[in-house]
């Protein structure tokens, strides 16, 4: 999840465009006097960090624009600093300290009209890092959690239109690491654990594509576990919604094979 899909680039390309304002030329072309942490008037150095930002430097944008905050506390400039800071560690993938500066500006700022990015921009953060299944889950819950702040507080915004989106992937890698867990509870023989593990899919996660694989696997540990008119119920389910699937027929074939008096039965 780590690559950036083309929509979340013109969103956030124009939600920084937004931000920006059009600041004097620092003067020359930039070089150590750009960098160096001395005292500078506000507009100088705004414009040296957008300046690096604009030349594809987002660490030193980001620190320039985090001087903007401590040399200027009380300027207007100080707040859009903050969150261009946040922008700017973003692009540098420095997710940690993007955080900490959207947090920062939504401490000190929680009704300025750019909230909503800042929230936005701190979901994306834990969306980018999220890794694979075989891994802990920590970040993509808080990836989830995130992205449901986006979409809660700002229903009618792009950004949660966006985040909309991006829940219904971390939802279904979520829905994956559990069945990756139940399938191992279920190789070793732990059928009542790995039952557990596919009803929360069935339950919790029941938009995703794990969905009619989670209802065959209740089908099999409901076998397993001695209750075939369980099994035949989640079969039941497993037919109404995916009738056409692999999963169906497969969970048709085993009550066939374990169970044929529960479905002579029905």
């Amino acid at each position: 999840m780590a690559e950036r899909s083309p929509s979340k680039i013109a969103l956030c390309a124009a939600a920084v465009a937004a931000l920006m304002l059009t600041a004097g030329c620092a003067g020359g072309r930039g070089g150590p006097k750009d960098t160096a942490f001395i005292a500078r008037d506000v507009d100088t150095l705004y414009a040296a960090a957008k300046e690096r930002l604009d030349r594809g430097q987002p660490m030193i944008a980001a620190a320039l624009f985090d001087e903007v905050e401590r040399q200027h506390p009380y300027s207007p400039w100080a707040r859009r600093a903050q969150l261009m800071s946040s922008f700017s560690y973003y692009l540098a993938k420095d997710y940690n300290k993007s955080i900490q500066a959207g947090q920062r500006f939504l401490s000190i700022n929680p009704g300025n009209r750019d909230a909503p990015y800042a929230y936005y921009l701190i979901a994306l953060c834990y969306y980018e890092q999220i890794s694979d299944v075989d891994r802990d889950q920590k970040i993509t819950l808080q990836a989830k959690s995130a992205l449901n702040e986006v979409v809660r507080r700002f229903p009618n915004t792009r950004y949660a239109a966006d985040a909309q989106i991006k829940l219904d992937l971390v939802n279904d890698h979520l829905a994956g690491k559990e069945m990756q867990i139940g399938r191992y509870y279920e190789k070793t023989g732990r059928w009542l654990a790995a039952s557990l593990r596919f009803r929360n899919v069935v339950q919790n996660y029941q938009t995703t594509s794990h969905t009619a694989e989670a209802l065959f696997r209740l089908v099999e540990t409901s076998l397993a576990l001695g209750v075939p008119d369980e099994a035949l119920k989640y079969a039941a389910v497993l037919g109404a919604n995916y009738p056409g699937s692999k999963w169906y027929e497969k969970a048709y074939e085993l009550l066939q094979r374990k169970a044929p008096a529960a479905v002579g039965a029905k």
